[in-house]
């Protein structure tokens, strides 16, 4: 795989525009409250949690993600990349792909459709903003 057309710059800060995102939505200003309830966790569990194992991994699976966008994007068929582009191509993977593998595995796991609709909701605004990112540096 060529990996010569990939802007790596526009990569790296798409993931930490999707990460910081992250910390915003999973916040006491918007959802954490709902997502701790739903989850069954308390203050104590998120307090005796590995931060630099969960923030640390979920930037480098952000990168991973990045890359990902970055060689969908590249593989445009008209070659006409942009901002727009991107952000619809986050909002295509983020709803298509991510939201509805989370909504199997959560019937599975018998989870609540209030839990579903905040993680996967984070997934496709975080998708179409890190399109956007790496689109708009296309």
């Amino acid at each position: 795989m060529d990996f010569s057309n990939i802007n790596f710059l526009a990569v790296l800060v798409g993931a930490l525009a999707g990460w910081m995102f992250g910390s915003l939505w999973y916040s006491p200003i918007l959802f954490s409250k709902a997502w701790q309830a739903e989850l069954g966790m308390t203050e104590d569990d998120l307090k005796n949690a590995n931060m630099v194992k969960i923030f640390g991994g979920s930037f480098i699976m952000m990168l991973i993600m990045g890359l990902g966008m970055a060689i969908m994007l590249r593989g445009h068929e008209d070659g006409d990349i942009n901002w727009q582009v991107g952000a619809m191509h986050g909002l295509y993977v983020g709803v298509m792909f991510l939201a509805t593998s989370m909504a199997i595995n959560m019937l599975y796991e018998r989870k609540s459709i209030k839990l579903w609709l905040i993680n996967a909701g984070y997934q496709i605004i975080m998708l179409i903003i890190m399109g956007a990112v790496i689109g708009a540096w296309a």
